[in-house]
């Protein structure tokens, strides 16, 4: 086809960064992945049950566009207990075909023609191409390792011009691993305030925080009425593949996302719906046991790979959310494409370049600990391997 029916906005914006080296390992019959960002657990079978009973009973109409408001309400009890918000499940929540989608509806709303739009580098590789998409133009702001790649209060002060219309606040982060202190955010919410910044707050991984506080953006004094909650139900309920999230915020704002998203999606799958329904419920009632059990789970292998990585000689950042860890690879010479390509090919494991998310990744790789933890211990002997060989 003609290169004249494409979009320039669309051709400018590159592939990702991480679908590469997953085509290369599905050649490759005994590849170990450390780069898939998904559990390793299934999801749990009172929530595949609930979808499977509402398919046998027949329920496989249309939703509401907002979402059932069942499934409203059990997400507004969820954010009141776990992260003490508050919103209207009839005004102020919208049910989305994931958090990616909740993401792409708030940055189309908001974004004018060359409005500006600042984001931590390194960050999910999305966010960047969705502001391009959006007619917005994207301002990664670096942050380093030896500020545990947390981004400040004066970082984005530095960064603000007269087009800057908002800011993206994904903490934990993906792919450091990164979380936000209480009194930093703070900070940042005078910054927000100050220049009157729209605040997406991506807290997909909340749930997946080992040290500190989970803390909520829009919980912070005067944030409601300028922040876009984005959460889901891929990490803390293993349910990537049911591709259900939600964004909450001001009524007008969410009504003007939802306008969007019934003309181009019409509403998020019914099955779906009714598994997060039963998700939240089942946990309330239980403590939310499924939660808490993948979370220690991954954080007793979280322990184990940033030992590895450190027997190894590689300076790794301690990550305190989110499945990831992000280690250096700077001390063996290699940049971070060089040095993922080499390892998949001469040892057959999966990791993905650090900056695949940002310039301020190189030198660094994305390794998921969502893992099967023998797995990871056979990739960990690999990976020793081919760094004593260089």
């Amino acid at each position: 086809m003609s290169s004249r029916f494409i979009s320039p906005r669309v051709s400018s914006v590159p592939p990702s960064g991480i679908r590469r080296f997953f085509d290369i390992a599905g050649t490759m019959k005994d590849a170990i992945s450390l780069g898939v960002g998904e559990p390793d657990f299934v999801t749990p079978y009172h929530i595949r049950s609930a979808a499977i009973d509402s398919l046998l009973d027949g329920e496989t109409q249309y939703t509401p566009n907002r979402g059932l408001l069942s499934l409203r309400k059990e997400i507004a009890e969820y954010l009141r207990i776990r992260f003490q918000v508050s919103y209207d499940p009839e005004k102020e929540i919208l049910v989305t075909v994931g958090a990616s989608e909740a993401i792409d509806l708030a940055l189309r709303v908001t974004l004018r023609p060359g409005d500006q739009v600042i984001l931590p580098d390194p960050g999910y590789v999305s966010y960047a191409p969705c502001v391009t998409l959006s007619g917005g133009v994207p301002v990664p702001v670096p942050t380093r390792a030896e500020d545990e790649f947390r981004i400040t209060a004066q970082d984005i002060e530095n960064a603000v011009t007269e087009k800057t219309r908002a800011l993206i606040l994904p903490y934990p982060n993906n792919p450091t691993g990164a979380v936000m202190t209480r009194e930093e955010l703070i900070r940042i919410a005078a910054v927000a305030e100050k220049h009157d910044l729209l605040v997406i707050s991506d807290e997909i991984y909340a749930e997946l925080t080992y040290q500190g506080e989970k803390i909520a953006f829009s919980s912070l004094p005067g944030m409601m009425e300028r922040t876009v909650l984005i959460n889901g139900f891929s990490k803390a309920f293993a349910m990537t593949g049911w591709r259900l999230g939600y964004a909450c915020g001001p009524q007008d704002f969410i009504g003007e996302m939802n306008k969007i998203h019934q003309y181009a999606i019409m509403c998020a799958p019914r099955q779906g719906q009714v598994a997060g329904q039963q998700a939240l419920k089942k946990n309330r009632e239980n403590g939310y046991e499924d939660v808490e059990t993948m979370r220690r789970s991954y954080d007793r292998r979280r322990r184990v790979m940033l030992d590895a990585f450190r027997k190894m000689g590689l300076d790794c950042f301690e990550p305190r959310g989110a499945f990831y860890c992000f280690p250096s690879v700077k001390a063996t010479g290699l940049t971070s494409e060089e040095f993922c390509t080499r390892l998949l090919r001469e040892h057959r494991v999966v990791c993905v370049p650090g900056d695949a998310f940002g310039a301020s990744g190189q030198g660094h790789i994305r390794c998921c600990y969502a893992t099967d933890l023998q797995k990871m211990l056979e990739a960990f002997s690999r990976m020793e391997k081919f760094i004593q060989s260089l």
